[in-house]
């Protein structure tokens, strides 16, 4: 689900703008996939386990009802999207 590169694998080796080690980590908070099977499309998102941990109740509900919306929007898009291209050619049947 989510994942933390340490200083040393980011792209700028861990250097900040002024040449000294930066300690920070990039973390994934939030992940949103959105992928198709032929003509079905399927949105989903996952939050990073501590994050869900250090929420209120009523914080996780917000984040469940907004992200149910990212992932409708991000979906409904690719969907139409895909209708503006070359329908899938046909099988052998």
């Amino acid at each position: 689900m989510a994942r933390a590169v340490p200083p040393s694998e980011q792209a700028n080796g861990g250097l900040s703008d002024d040449n000294a080690l930066d300690p920070a980590w990039d973390v994934e908070l939030l992940r949103v996939l959105v992928s198709r099977k032929g003509t079905q499309v399927e949105a989903q998102w996952a939050i990073h386990p501590q994050l869900k941990q250090d929420l209120l109740p009523n914080e996780w509900q917000d984040v469940m009802d907004l992200m149910g919306k990212v992932t409708a929007i991000v979906g409904d898009r690719f969907s139409k999207a895909l209708e503006n291209i070359d329908p899938m050619p046909p099988g052998n049947a």
